[in-house]
């Protein structure tokens, strides 16, 4: 899979690069309006807060975790993403906040898993909305936002329906060849699992969730656009939805720790039919990655420490924890 990584990055570089005006690049990075992040970077900073918030609220359906320690573990998360291979970030968030609150590893990964998934549905169906806002776009993009809608409605279907076939499930995995006492901890873990998904059972839980991932994404089109004004161009909130949209489905691609090459063709593929030359779409959203990382890592860092500091939470385990 590595491998399939490293030469998926080589080759849509390849295409990304391939005739670009290197000078009009480079004039675009020199005589950029970098005074505009002190608007971008508290803007993405708020929204991963507001990120770890509607995490809390499926995580706190079965114990009051802290929201700030929802938080930092989020941010590892992130970190781990952006700098390691197979979104590994996922099982560390999920990893510190089981061990730090008390709620057990599997409870916590399933609820971020359906975070994410949810997360996933909300901004196809924002960013179909939003393209078909913006008229006509590159058949492939309006494809794969099909593809990803369908995968993503499926993938809500498994969330809201799998935990209304626990016994169901749990006698399946009863009578496969394992010896007892593996088949009981599979067993153990998967009602965990479905535990966590259960918790978008409630409906002002759901609401509460969908609420604030629309302030979410809203936030993060709003930061784009304004990013976009570092490099004198101009990108409406709209247009500013269908590129996160893009962003996010190139994201499950299999690529490198920060999505190296995927998505510098993605931006350049999308942004130049709305006015964008080649090299300022590639100047944009290297501007952007960098600033995100660099969110990210301080974040990240930060919330490293204070979970590390912090002693195990005095929550006792939720029914069924390790």
């Amino acid at each position: 899979m590595l491998w399939f990584s490293l030469a998926l990055a080589a080759v849509l570089l390849y295409l990304t690069l391939r005739g670009l005006d290197w000078s009009a690049f480079w004039n675009a990075i020199r005589n950029g309006h970098y005074q505009i992040l002190l608007l971008t970077v508290p803007i993405a900073s708020a929204s991963y807060f507001l990120r770890g918030v509607r995490w809390s609220v499926l995580v706190r359906s079965e114990a009051q975790v802290p929201i700030l320690s929802v938080f930092w573990a989020n941010m590892v998360g992130y970190m781990g993403n952006a700098y390691l291979p197979a979104r590994a970030g996922e099982l560390l968030r999920s990893a510190f906040l089981g061990q730090k609150g008390g709620l057990g590893t599997s409870f916590v990964l399933a609820t971020a898993l359906s975070e994410r998934i949810l997360d996933a549905v909300a901004l196809v169906l924002i960013g179909s909305v939003a393209l078909l806002s913006q008229g006509s776009m590159p058949p492939a993009l309006a494809n794969g936002v099909r593809a990803m809608a369908a995968v993503g409605l499926l993938g809500l279907a498994v969330i809201l329906l799998a935990p209304f076939q626990e016994k169901r499930i749990v006698r399946i995995l009863g009578r496969l060849p394992l010896t007892e006492k593996v088949a009981q901890t599979i067993s153990r873990q998967a009602v965990r699992f479905l535990v966590g998904m259960r918790s978008l059972q409630n409906a002002p839980r759901m609401l509460t969730f969908v609420g604030l991932t629309a302030i979410v994404w809203l936030m993060d089109a709003l930061g784009a656009s304004l990013g976009a004004r570092i490099i004198s161009q101009t990108l409406d909130l709209g247009q500013a939805l269908v590129l996160l949209a893009a962003l996010g489905l190139s994201s499950a691609i299999p690529s490198t720790p920060g999505y190296v090459g995927v998505y510098q063709f993605v931006a350049v593929t999308v942004l130049v039919p709305f006015g964008f030359s080649r090299s300022d779409a590639l100047a944009y959203i290297l501007i952007l990655q960098v600033m995100n990382y660099a969110v990210v890592t301080f974040w990240g860092l930060l919330g490293l420490w204070q979970l590390n500091r912090s002693g195990k939470s005095d929550l006792g385990p939720i029914p069924g924890a390790e």
